[in-house]
């Protein structure tokens, strides 16, 4: 199975990352994380790039805050999917984070969830993943299906709570 590289431009967007890494541990995917800065290591991230894919990664997650570069730095390395996650920090509560990682340029794609949409960059990384493999998808759908045996058990608790 590929791995999934999980890299954070700052140790301080770690609570928000676990959150990506708990995903992919809950459908067994390994995973490695890493501190590089599109700013302060750029050289670091474009090297960890470059050689993702000969190192077993199918997929990369990139989560950066304010000018948020770090998305755009790793896929201009790489060929492989990249997957942004905008993180909220500063005066503009990730507004700012997000605009960064979605306005890439044509031929440098960058994929983008949520502000702290770390479950999300997890879960489009294993779908990216399970094209290839069956058993992810089938976990996936497994999931969705518990998702809305949930949801329905809720909205049969509203429905009593409020009658």
């Amino acid at each position: 199975m590929k791995k999934v590289a999980i890299i954070m431009g700052s140790d301080s967007d770690l609570a928000v990352v676990e959150k990506a890494a708990n995903t992919l541990k809950e459908f067994g995917v390994p995973f490695e994380a890493h501190v590089f800065s599109a700013h302060r290591t750029p050289e670091k991230a474009a090297e960890f790039a470059v050689s993702a894919r000969e190192k077993g990664f199918g997929a990369i997650i990139a989560a950066a805050g304010l000018a948020a570069h770090l998305a755009g730095a790793i896929a201009a390395n790489t060929t492989l999917p990249v997957v942004g996650i905008p993180i909220a920090s500063g005066g503009l509560g990730g507004l700012d984070a997000l605009l960064s990682t979605v306005q890439m340029p044509s031929g440098i794609p960058v994929a983008a969830v949520a502000v702290n949409g770390a479950v999300n960059a997890a879960l489009l990384c294993i779908q990216i993943l399970a094209v290839e493999d069956a058993h992810l998808a089938a976990a996936l759908n497994k999931k969705r299906e518990n998702d809305r045996i949930k949801l329905a058990e809720k909205d049969a608790a509203v429905f009593e709570k409020l009658r």
